[in-house]
């Protein structure tokens, strides 16, 4: 029996615990917050939920496969459910894709509503990706990595110099499909001109097996492997930060926190589920990559919406300067809704007036007193939570790195001409001020 130390208490560490612990080693996990779940934790407040980060799947089998060999399956823990439409596209032209999940039949004809042909381009191009995923589902995403045996299919690949930017150049002449294609990677902060082509196959993913969505939200799925940690009998230390792990003659040998020192013994071994940026010793492995800057993030409590909003899918892309991703699916009391607003992008104005600026595309706005140019959202916005940190992922600001909560980064801000209330985070340091200073002036304007 092993000792193993799991660093990071999120959905990675604990599925890494729960089968370890499953396999019969000794399992320790190691949690910085004072509770486990990482992104996975949901933003609650006064009655609503929102989902913090990632709202579905593109791999059920994942999840499933994860349930199914640490202990009872998903089927009795929670409930997996397909999403229609995998996100809905709407761009600055006033045309709009609702794209389908799981079937290229549907794909092909959505796409040939915004012109006749493109749904044979877009299938095309996803299709593509088929070899891609094969090879890389069998010889990278699952098997231990070992870039000394990698067979050549999957080094040919890691070798390529192109980049997902240029495929999507040389792919489409339409801007609208290169946005569908790329709206992934700029969502999650990546730049298109580092994104290795095959990392497109994401699309082929969407295509073929759709997103899954967990009814009652991923907090459900914190909360079960959390449950799982005890049935494992997994030994979860929690408010437990990790300074480094400590390396002798080429192996871990202890972890090191802030209470002191925890011995791997001689068998013993370190699985680091977060940012390994943040150790010492891992930092020069990971030296020459980019941390992406995660987007805006608003959460909205709304009290009511008018007709033609309730029948939203589950996510809409506003396309434009900002991009706005507004999700629909949180949780709220009887006959109000809460949702989700990312924003990528500058964006110098408060989120809800530039919903307000695309009245055809998302809330409608009408003149509030005060002035030329003052808007507010006819419908009522009742509360935003304290922008927070979940997981690492900073919400309110774009973040260069992961970092722990720190309430002193947050402000609440003055009510907004929509009525709602708001905290978000503000940067330190001289970006933090410089936004401050344009949000001013806008503000004065």
């Amino acid at each position: 029996m092993t000792s193993v130390v799991v660093l990071g208490g999120g959905y990675a560490g604990m599925a890494s615990a729960a089968r370890l612990a499953k396999l019969g080693h000794s399992v320790t996990l190691l949690e910085a917050s004072g509770q486990l779940g990482g992104a996975l934790v949901p933003v609650r407040e006064e009655g609503f939920t929102w989902d913090a980060s990632a709202t579905s799947t593109l791999l059920p089998a994942v999840m499933r496969d994860l349930f199914r060999k640490s202990g009872r399956p998903a089927e009795r823990e929670l409930e997996l459910v397909p999403m229609d439409v995998v996100r809905e596209h709407r761009f600055a032209d006033k045309t709009s894709v609702a794209v389908p999940g799981g079937t290229r039949g549907a794909q092909l004809a959505a796409f040939d509503e915004l012109r006749p042909g493109m749904g044979r381009l877009w299938t095309d191009y996803v299709a593509r990706f088929s070899e891609d995923w094969e090879v890389l589902r069998q010889h990278y995403f699952e098997v231990p990595w070992e870039p000394s045996a990698l067979p050549s299919a999957v080094a040919e690949r890691f070798r390529s110099r192109e980049t997902l930017h240029k495929r999507l150049r040389k792919t489409f002449k339409d801007e609208r499909l290169r946005l569908v294609a790329a709206h992934p990677f700029v969502a999650a902060g990546q730049e298109l001109r580092d994104v290795p082509a095959w990392a497109g196959l994401t699309a082929y993913l969407e295509q073929r097996f759709g997103a899954w969505r967990v009814e009652g939200g991923m907090g459900v799925v914190a909360e079960v492997l959390t449950a799982r940690m005890a049935t494992r009998r997994v030994s979860v230390q929690t408010a437990t930060r990790v300074e480094d792990v400590v390396v002798r003659d080429g192996r871990a040998v202890a972890v090191s926190t802030a209470a002191g020192e925890i011995d791997l013994g001689a068998d013993g071994a370190v699985v680091v589920a977060f940012d390994p940026r943040s150790l010492p010793a891992l930092r020069p492995l990971v030296e020459r990559t980019l941390p992406a800057i995660p987007p805006m993030t608003f959460h909205l409590g709304l009290e009511s919406l008018p007709e033609h909003l309730t029948d939203l899918p589950d996510e809409l892309v506003l396309h434009g300067e900002p991009t706005l991703v507004v999700r629909t699916r949180g949780l709220a009391p009887e006959g109000q809704h809460a949702w989700t607003i990312h924003s990528h992008g500058k964006l110098m104005e408060d989120v809800l007036l530039a919903l307000a600026r695309h009245p055809d595309r998302c809330p409608r706005a009408r003149r509030a007193p005060g002035g030329p140019g003052r808007r507010r959202a006819r419908t009522p916005l009742a509360r935003v939570p304290a922008g927070r940190e979940v997981g690492g992922a900073r919400h309110g600001v774009p973040a260069p790195r992961a970092a722990h909560p720190d309430p002193e980064r947050l402000r609440r801000r003055r009510p907004c001409d929509a009525g709602c209330r708001a905290a978000v985070r503000r940067p330190l340091g001289r970006a933090g001020r410089a936004v401050d200073r344009a949000r001013r002036e806008v503000s004065a304007a």
